[in-house]
């Protein structure tokens, strides 16, 4: 390898590995004893998240198992052999689940339409029960920055919704909480992760294939801003990790039917800030002419 190659290298590896380790602990994802189920699709996402839960994993101060599971969709052409492969020579723990999804999506979705609503619903479903079966505390998704980003706008734009990704959660079904390790990992950089490593990633040809979908607009117009304003689509993420919720309009998360303050009240604010600003040795002429401009 070119030296410089590797350097650039060591240096993203060292800054994926940073970031997958404080999204681990800014939101308390793996705990000692943790039994972390890595959810497997073959895409480049999952396969760099395990990669980076492995090294961790080796350099942790808490013992924690990482178990890969991968759902075999049954999907057309799907190579079989290609992930078990892998886990065998990483020689890990793994599980791959086979359960025909695909006929039901294809059935149920009319052609040309989009068929991700159903099929993820099905795979969580799926993996979901799988995980209380092999005693998994976490369940780790391989969703980036970039996908979170991506679905604020898509909930924005197509269900009138201020939601998106979060890095944690309690699943709805109560029983299973769901990590994503990847929350601060940028989709570029996962990229070339990929291609450094050469994983055997594998398409998917049942979602993967269908053109014009939302979320393909969306991330196409997160593309042109991200590329007129290097840094807008983290400055959004980071938004959202800011939130100001009396400055929304959301009734439910912020009390304005209360809000106005009772005259009491707004007096007796006003004699509290009268009585802060005499107590102060503030040349009076100097505070006039700060205050009048």
């Amino acid at each position: 390898m070119d030296s410089k190659k590797s350097v650039r290298f060591k240096k993203l590896q060292k800054q994926l590995k940073k970031n997958v380790g404080n999204a681990i602990v800014d939101y308390n994802m793996i705990e000692d004893g943790d039994v972390v189920m890595a959810c497997i699709s073959g895409g480049k996402d999952s396969f760099a998240m395990l990669d980076l839960l492995l090294q961790l994993r080796r350099s942790a101060p808490i013992d924690f198992e990482v178990i890969a599971v991968n759902l075999d969709q049954k999907q057309p052409g799907f190579p079989e052999h290609v992930l078990p492969n892998y886990f065998e020579k990483l020689n890990i723990p793994y599980y791959i689940i086979d359960k025909d999804t695909y006929s039901v999506v294809t059935d149920k979705i009319e052609e040309g339409k989009t068929t991700c609503g159903l099929c993820s619903r099905l795979r969580r479903g799926t993996l979901y029960s799988f995980a209380e079966k092999i005693n998994a505390t976490k369940i780790a998704l391989g969703h980036h920055l970039d996908d979170i980003v991506e679905t604020l706008f898509l909930n924005m734009f197509y269900g009138s919704r201020l939601k998106a990704m979060p890095p944690k959660l309690r699943a709805d079904d109560g029983r299973n909480v769901v990590i994503r390790p990847l929350a601060y990992c940028r989709e570029k950089d996962l990229i070339k992760y990929a291609n450094h490593e050469e994983f055997p990633i594998i398409p998917c040809n049942l979602c993967g294939s269908q053109e014009n979908l939302q979320r393909q607009n969306i991330k196409q117009m997160l593309t042109d801003w991200d590329t007129k304003t290097p840094g807008r689509v983290l400055s959004i993420f980071k938004s959202i990790q800011n939130i100001s919720p009396s400055q929304l309009a959301d009734k439910n998360l912020f009390d304005f039917v209360n809000l106005p303050l009772s005259r009491e009240e707004e007096k007796a604010e006003y004699a509290f800030n009268e009585a802060t600003i005499s107590s102060t040795n503030i040349d009076e002429s100097l505070y006039i002419d700060v205050t009048n401009r």
